[in-house]
């Protein structure tokens, strides 16, 4: 009966994503015929203006929100078996933020001096980022017992560097303001295909190597005693969950900005769909469930006001914000039962 759920919840996940794929490449200020895809993507008898609009514009957007939103909410599954919390996630806990403020300081400096700085040099500075502020939580956590105390200072450190930030932004110069200010806000605008193969390794491996890790990370959460009774070195596990999750963090901010409340959200409507906690089957379906929100928000993003585009963590928040409500309001009632 269960393996029925699963197979059943895997194919809804599957054909969400694809239908929302297919959506983001159809729908925009150009309505493209769903009849044109399949010559696009085959290169054959296409209309020439559709598939420059597909292939250079909407395509790599598209396939960068399924690899982004897959990676934000494995971050925030690995945040959340990590810190045994269900609302820890990159945006809560100030990762994201931290992760924002390094890549600031690059793009501004690297704009002052007119240097060309790369992809790969923007995710090492949003990872360096990341792990200053994953390692200001990690601190906390050993002196501050209460979980609900540990959001609040990660929240208040996520506000400090966003405030950095947008005073380090106003001295970027006039005609990069704009460009500095979307990506600030969170956006997956702007993104070409050298980007995506960049994505495609940075994200492949790492979720490769959370899905290896699935049943360590079965063991722990079970409890850290049962972990160690099992043979897991939980301290190096430890750093491995907390690397793995800054990586991935890392990515999505270094090319879309922050993005809030997919990493909170999406791992518990997968579990509710699901039915189960295992990891061997959360990981990908945290990853499919990601990257059909992303898809999802970053539709309406584009669409609900056209021609003005919205910030897709404006949209994401609109949908994940009252999944954080009701996951505190079921864990009061669980404690007063």
């Amino acid at each position: 009966m269960k393996q029925k759920r699963y197979c059943a919840a895997f194919i809804v996940v599957i054909v969400l994503v694809v239908i929302f794929l297919i959506l983001n490449l159809c729908i925009g200020s150009v309505n493209i015929p769903i009849s044109e895809i399949p010559k696009i993507l085959w290169g054959e008898g296409a209309d020439a203006t559709y598939g420059d609009i597909v292939r250079e514009i909407r395509a790599p957007r598209a396939v960068a929100a399924v690899l982004l939103g897959g990676a934000l909410a494995l971050s925030g599954y690995l945040l959340q078996t990590f810190f045994h919390n269900p609302i820890a996630s990159p945006f809560t806990l100030g990762i994201s933020s931290g992760a924002k403020l390094v890549v600031a300081l690059v793009m501004v400096a690297s704009l002052s001096y007119s240097i060309q700085i790369s992809s790969w040099l923007l995710i090492f500075a949003a990872f360096i980022g990341a792990m200053i502020c994953m390692g200001f939580v990690v601190l906390m956590s050993k002196v501050i017992n209460q979980m609900s105390m540990l959001i609040v200072s990660g929240v208040m450190i996520g506000y400090i560097c966003s405030a950095v930030t947008d005073f380090v932004v106003t001295f970027a110069d006039d005609s990069d303001i704009v460009n500095l200010h979307n990506w600030s806000q969170g956006s997956f605008s702007g993104i070409n295909w050298d980007n995506v193969a960049i994505m495609v390794v940075v994200v492949v491996i790492t979720g490769i190597c959370v899905f290896l890790l699935s049943k360590p990370i079965s063991a722990y959460q079970m409890g850290e005693a049962y972990a160690q009774n099992m043979g897991l070195n939980v301290p190096l596990f430890r750093i491995a969950l907390v690397v793995l999750s800054s990586i991935l963090s890392a990515c999505v901010t270094a090319f879309a900005g922050p993005v809030s409340f997919v990493g909170i959200a999406v791992p518990h409507l997968v579990k509710s769909l699901f039915g189960t906690a295992q990891p061997i089957f959360m990981v990908p379906a945290c990853f499919l469930g990601g990257a059909a929100f992303c898809l999802f928000c970053d539709l309406l993003a584009r669409t609900m006001f056209a021609p003005t585009e919205l910030s897709i963590s404006t949209v994401t928040a609109m949908f994940g914000a009252p999944v954080v409500i009701y996951i505190m309001i079921r864990q009061k009632k669980e404690k007063m039962e």
